[in-house]
This record gives C-alpha cells, sequence and structure tokens, in this order.
C-alpha cells in the first residue's frame, strides 16, 4: 500500500466534494455526464495536460476497432460517417470536445496517489492535495500498469523490448527480426502494423512472428456488408451488451476466460494476419541463451520484442480491503465492501460492452442511479435522526 501522507503539511486540503471522479477518460467523462444529468456534485481528476491525451499516445497507425457509429458516448453523436474508423487522435478530439460541450468539471495535471477513509467518508490524496469524498469512482480502463513477463529479464540485453503501451511506430524496433508476444487484438495490430510498414518499403528478410493463443475471432468482417447490414450490431448490441453478462450463465462461464487472456479479435481475422507474412508461433514458455524458448520447444532468434501482455488489473494506490486476484472484488461496478467507491471501465465489469466505449455509458448510468440512491438515502436518514 501507499504510505500515507495524510500528516503532511505541504498537502493543500481541497475540501469536500460529494464525489471524486478518477480519470477524464471515456469511462470518466461518461460518469461526469451521467452525475450531471442527476444534479449530483462532483469532480474528476485527471493526471493528463488535457482530456484525450491517453489516446493521443498510443501508436500512430491505431485506428478503433469499432466504427464511428459505435464510437460515441451519451448524448453527443461522434462526427464521423457512421462507418468510418476513427483514428486515434479522432477520438481523443472527440473527447475533449466532449468534456467542453458538457462543460464538466475537470482538474488537470492531479495524479491520485492514494484512497483511503477517513471517518465516514473517503480521502483522495494526490502530490499536492487532498480531497474528502462521500463516493469514489475509479473510472479507469485497465490499461494503467503494463504487465510484462518475468522471462524478459533473462533475454539478452542486445534484445530491444517493448510493451504495447510505448510502441509508437515499426522504426522503434529496428530492422531484425521481431516477436509480438500476445495475439490479442493489440498484439496483432501492432503485428500488422510492422507487417505492412515491411511491404511498404519492400524489405522481405524481416521475420514478423506473433506469439500466443488464439483469442478466437468475431465470424465476419466488420467492414463487410454483412458486417454493416447485420453482424456489428448483433454481436456489439446484442451479444455483447446482453449474452456476454454477469446476469447470464453463459457470460458467468466466459468471464473468468476473458479476464485472463482477452477478447476475440474484433478486425483482423487470422487469414489476413498469414496473408500479410505474419508468422503464427506458440506461447512463449522461457528464455534459453539469451532468446525467446516458445512452447513447442523453439528457440526464437529474435532482435526485438514487444509485449502485447496486457495490464495488470489492480490499483495499488486503493488502501481498502478491495483487492483481488485478476481485479478489484465488486458486483457490476460497486464495491459493496466499501459502500460509495465504484469502479468504471473495467474489463467484463458487468458485460463484454463494460471495457468499450459504446458499452460504457450504460454501466456509467446504472452506476450514476446507484450512487444517487445512496445519497439520497443518506439524506432521508439524516431529515430522521434531525425529526427524532
Amino acid at each position: 500500500m501507499t504510505t500515507s501522507t495524510s500528516n503532511d503539511d505541504r498537502l493543500v486540503d481541497e475540501g469536500y466534494v460529494e464525489t471524486i471522479v478518477i480519470g477524464a477518460g471515456q469511462a470518466g467523462l461518461s460518469m461526469g455526464y451521467h452525475l450531471q444529468r442527476l444534479v449530483r456534485p462532483f469532480l474528476i481528476l485527471d493526471d493528463r495536460a488535457r482530456v484525450g491525451d491517453a489516446w493521443r499516445q498510443r501508436w500512430d497507425s491505431l485506428r478503433l476497432f469499432t466504427p464511428a457509429k459505435y464510437d460515441a458516448l451519451d448524448g453527443m453523436a461522434f462526427p464521423a460517417e457512421p462507418w468510418h474508423f476513427p483514428t486515434k487522435d479522432e477520438m481523443a478530439d472527440y473527447l475533449a470536445a466532449y468534456a467542453e460541450r458538457f462543460a464538466l468539471p475537470i482538474r488537470h495535471g492531479v495524479r491520485v496517489e492514494r484512497v483511503s477513509r477517513t471517518g465516514d467518508r473517503f480521502l483522495v490524496e494526490s502530490g499536492t492535495g487532498r480531497w474528502t469524498a462521500d463516493n469514489v469512482v475509479v473510472a479507469m480502463a485497465g490499461f494503467q500498469q503494463p504487465h510484462i513477463p518475468g522471462v524478459a529479464d533473462d533475454l539478452d540485453p542486445s534484445v530491444v523490448q517493448l510493451h504495447s503501451s510505448a510502441y509508437r511506430a515499426p522504426g522503434q524496433v529496428g530492422e531484425g527480426d521481431v516477436l509480438v508476444v500476445g495475439a490479442g487484438n493489440s498484439g496483432a495490430e501492432i503485428a500488422m502494423d510492422l507487417a505492412r510498414a515491411d511491404a511498404r518499403v519492400g524489405r522481405t528478410g524481416r521475420r514478423v512472428l506473433l506469439a500466443g493463443r488464439a483469442t478466437g475471432k468475431i465470424p465476419f468482417r466488420i467492414e463487410g456488408w454483412f458486417g454493416r447490414l447485420v453482424g456489428v450490431r448483433t454481436v456489439l448490441r446484442g451479444i455483447f451488451s446482453h449474452v456476454l453478462t454477469v446476469r447470464t450463465p453463459i457470460g458467468r462461464r466466459a468471464r473468468p476466460k476473458i479476464l485472463s487472456s482477452g477478447g476475440p479479435l474484433i478486425r483482423l481475422k487470422p487469414r489476413e494476419i498469414a496473408s500479410a507474412g505474419i508468422e503464427r508461433v506458440s506461447r512463449v514458455e522461457g528464455v534459453r541463451d539469451g532468446m525467446p524458448v516458445l512452447a513447442d520447444g523453439q528457440r526464437v532468434e529474435v532482435s526485438s520484442v514487444v509485449w502485447g501482455t496486457g495490464y495488470a488489473h489492480n490499483f495499488p494506490w486503493i488502501d481498502l480491503p478491495v483487492h483481488g486476484e485478476l481485479e478489484p472484488r465488486h458486483r457490476s461496478g460497486v464495491a459493496e465492501d466499501e459502500p460509495g467507491l465504484y469502479f468504471l471501465g473495467l474489463l467484463f465489469l458487468d458485460s463484454m460492452a463494460s471495457e468499450m466505449i459504446h458499452g460504457v455509458g450504460r454501466d456509467a448510468a446504472r452506476l450514476a442511479g446507484h450512487l444517487d440512491s445512496r445519497m439520497a438515502g443518506q439524506g432521508a436518514g439524516l431529515r430522521a435522526v434531525s425529526a427524532a
């Protein structure tokens, strides 16, 4: 746990806010929108310099996996053709415009370092200030703490290593063979970025290898006619939102696997990966003589490794007994053991759509309603005590 700084006189006491929302990404903005509609006071804290910076700092060629018609937050359409796949910068600009349109109260450059209890309220501390609050909403996706397997320490020092969070462009990995570890959406897209860069310059000598278990795929091309007419709506609005949820037997069975290994490929297909010249190999299980060793015993000589191995889904700065093995303990975003603490934007928080832009609004509306009822109940209790 982070050491308390509550007695540090250098911290500015910022006072009381009914609800502190941590994070000004799509989850935090969605929560702000719904709290604002319920006329509940709140403040959003974010460690970035401006809204959208988390998107701006991802790899250069990144486009959203879903078309614009499914990339809007509640209350404001995405300003693009419905079947345009927005770039990372277009998404960042949309979020900034969203925050401005609804005049959401955001404090930038504030990195929350500790959330704890002080009496019946929460104490939220940053490096320079602290707030008390009745409610705290941790509205941060699980993309905060990169997970890199321990075998990385045993690789030869000459091997360039990057986590997917630090990858920006093919030039970072040099010209030798490259191994992308992790075959989910990010890993597959980065491998394709490398292969396409080689094709553009006519480079034929470099191998791009993609290691890891297959995560599955949606059974149609998202850009194709079937996807546009039937598939995307069926999967995103139907299966991901109403079938793969914590309220269905199939959703409850699927959730542990998705939490540990990720969801299916959304846009890419295995045949496209193969057609690009990317070599699919088994998962990395160790290191021999400074080079990665695969599950089939093969030792691969590479000059660089990109770790598309996801993130640790934990928040060590939350100094409260809510930590589980793969995620904080919660019920669809409500930390039942810590009344007033909420989580939003996490993988499969309530459904497969919870982490996706088109699904976060539904969770935000539900949690805002829960918070509103909680505060209304507290007000009724205080009035009853006063009357007595």
